[in-house]
């Protein structure tokens, strides 16, 4: 292709070659999906964790404000060095409290990187190649989330939990580099008018996706609305989310422009994320959780066992990439969710005899899957918007996936814990101390552990050991009622995608995006 060509076709990169765009802009995000699993392995207080998603919360959809203030290449510039420095404050942290400032300076940087490399991937190809700009971006948004729980294991393991944010400043120096060489802003970035800040609205978001994640997050611990703080907390998330929603609709030159979800794709496309984000996170973390609490496995084993869901992502994405802008991508993502769905009735199937290798088929085929529904939703939902309109939209759009994926964590570890607690009662109803069968077998196993430990200890031992086979059998069918209700959200999300409506194939963009 001539230089010409290429100028003329990828007008917005200003010459330079789109791929290395997508490069420059997917590494500091796979660094920052990363970063999120990695770090959740390691920390001993759940706060650590907690503040890090406040701040990446309340930044996400502003990110399109600053980014037209400031510069885009400039804001991302700033917000990699910013997640950078925060990396190392964290791997030094001497105490807990610094760790927790370090790790929301850290999760204000990485806030935006998400949909501002998203917008620019979108903005660098023409719109018959924007499929094969979302398999890129979606192979690192799937994949490092799988990779993170087994990449931590390992790093402190062999070295120190420290490790597990010193990984990040190579990959943030070289991010750095190459955006400050690659990325270019397009004119409409250079010449845009934003008014000024929205201090009200600023501060209604922080006010309820702060408590909305903080609920989230620590409201199983204390029994949700049985705790008086939870109770406070969400009065705070419905009256900040009330306001924030009527000052971005009455203002929409504020931080966010609220009118992008009169168009029916875009708005399909928010709420098919937000469930997916539910599908994706509930799967990343109640099968690991389900080899180390159930089966007994160690958190880097676990991590291994589940890999080969990055390895269905890495062969999947450049396929969907091509199909992308041949097929209808509605059947692309009804096929991806209804074989998400398969894939989650399989692991419903589990039992407590399973090893590493009974769901590698399976687990490999859900990444796989999560590359055909990723990537046709993030093109379907743009696919109608202006240029002008892409950074808000994809603000907006990854703020729905990580609450999407707050509320799916949320809920499946509520369901476990009293699904596990109901199906232990049922158990327990079954097995009365007069059973036969239960006498004669207690009494086998009293005589061989009174063999060992004496006969004061061999009754008191043959019924710890029932019990604690009946705690193992209430969590596998409570993990199993969860895996299946996983199923079920995604085959209703198969028949949600069915309200896109179908762009023409290969049609001019909207007016603003050429």
């Amino acid at each position: 292709m001539k230089p010409a060509e290429n100028q003329t076709r990828y007008s917005l990169t200003q010459g330079v070659n789109p791929w290395l765009v997508t490069v420059s802009v997917m590494l500091p995000t796979f660094m920052e999906v990363l970063d999120t699993a990695i770090a959740s392995t390691n920390s001993e207080a759940t706060w650590v964790l907690t503040s890090y998603l406040v701040a990446n919360a309340v930044i996400l959809p502003a990110s399109n404000w600053f980014a037209r203030r400031f510069g885009r290449k400039r804001f991302l510039l700033c917000c990699v060095i910013i997640f950078t420095i925060a990396s190392f404050f964290c791997g030094a942290a001497p105490s807990l409290a610094v760790l927790l400032l370090a790790r929301i300076l850290q999760g204000a940087g990485g806030g935006a990187l998400q949909p501002l490399s998203q917008s620019i991937l979108l903005e660098s190809f023409p719109i018959e190649k924007r499929s094969m700009a979302m398999a890129a971006y979606g192979l690192g948004i799937v994949v490092a989330p799988v990779i993170g729980p087994t990449l931590g294991g390992w790093l402190t393991d062999t070295f120190s939990w420290r490790y597990a944010f010193y990984i990040n400043i190579p990959i943030g120096l070289l991010a750095v580099f190459l955006i400050a060489r690659f990325v270019h802003d397009p004119p409409f970035i250079k010449n845009a008018k934003v008014g000024a800040f929205d201090n009200i609205g600023f501060g209604l978001l922080i006010l309820w996706t702060g408590c909305l994640q903080v609920v989230l997050d620590k409201g199983q611990e204390d029994d949700w609305f049985g705790a008086l703080w939870v109770r406070w907390a969400v009065a705070g998330i419905i009256i900040g989310l009330i306001g924030w929603i009527w000052r971005s609709w009455t203002n929409p030159r504020g931080l966010v422009d609220l009118h992008v979800l009169r168009n029916r794709n875009f708005r399909t496309g928010c709420f098919l994320i937000a469930l997916l984000g539910m599908c994706i996170y509930i799967t990343i973390t109640i099968l690991p959780l389900y080899y180390q609490e159930v089966m007994g496995y160690t958190a880097f084993t676990a991590g291994l066992v589940v890999g080969p869901r990055g390895i269905g992502s890495f062969i999947g994405s450049p396929i969907i990439g091509v199909l992308g802008s041949r097929i209808d991508n509605r059947k692309l993502l009804s096929l991806g969710f209804l074989g998400f769905g398969t894939c989650a009735l399989f692991f419903g199937t589990v039992n407590l005899d399973i090893g590493p290798y009974t769901l590698l088929i399976p687990i490999t085929l859900t990444g796989f899957a999560l590359s055909f529904v990723f990537v046709p939703l993030s093109t379907m939902t743009t696919a109608t918007l202006s240029r002008e309109e892409l950074g808000n939209a994809t603000g907006l759009f990854n703020m729905l996936r990580n609450i999407g994926g707050s509320i799916g964590i949320a809920m499946a570890t509520t369901a476990i814990i009293r699904r596990a607690a109901l199906h232990q009662t049922e158990i327990g109803a079954n097995l009365p101390a007069s059973s036969a069968v239960l006498q004669q077998k207690t009494a086998m196993m009293s005589s061989y552990i009174g063999h060992f430990l004496g006969r004061a200890q061999g009754r008191p031992g043959a019924l710890g050991v029932v019990y604690n086979l009946m705690l193992q059998q209430a969590a596998l069918m409570a993990y199993v009622d969860v895996f299946r209700w996983t199923a079920l959200l995604a085959f209703f999300c198969a028949a949600a995608v069915w309200l896109f409506r179908k762009p023409p194939k290969h049609a001019a963009p909207p007016p603003g995006a050429h």
